[in-house]
C-alpha cells in the first residue's frame, strides 16, 4: 500500500483519515480501537473494520496517536480529533 496516499473511511457519522506519511507505527490507535485499526506489513496504521468499533473508540484512537496521523471530523466537517495539544514550553 502506498504510504503517500491518506486513507479515509466513514463510520458512525465520522470521517476518519489516516495520514500514512505521518504514521510511524506506535500502534496506540490499535490499542484504543483494535477492531478499527491494524498495523500493516510496513508497520503503519491501516483500517481494519472501523464500523466494528464504537464512535467513542474511534475518536479516542485518533486522539491517542502521538504524531497526529489520525484525524476525525463530524457530519458537519468540524474537527473532533486530534485534540489540540498545548505547545511545549522551552
Amino acid at each position: 500500500m502506498s504510504v503517500a496516499s491518506p486513507q479515509e473511511r466513514r463510520a458512525f457519522g465520522l470521517r476518519i483519515r489516516i495520514d500514512r506519511e505521518l504514521c510511524v507505527g506506535f500502534g496506540d490507535c490499535v490499542e484504543a480501537a483494535p477492531s478499527a485499526f491494524v498495523l500493516d506489513g510496513e508497520g503503519l496504521a491501516v483500517f481494519a473494520a472501523p464500523e466494528a468499533a464504537t464512535r467513542q473508540a474511534l475518536i479516542a484512537a485518533c486522539n491517542a496517536c502521538p504524531v497526529d496521523a489520525l484525524s476525525a471530523w463530524d457530519e458537519e466537517g468540524r474537527p473532533l480529533a486530534p485534540e489540540r495539544r498545548p505547545k511545549a514550553r522551552r
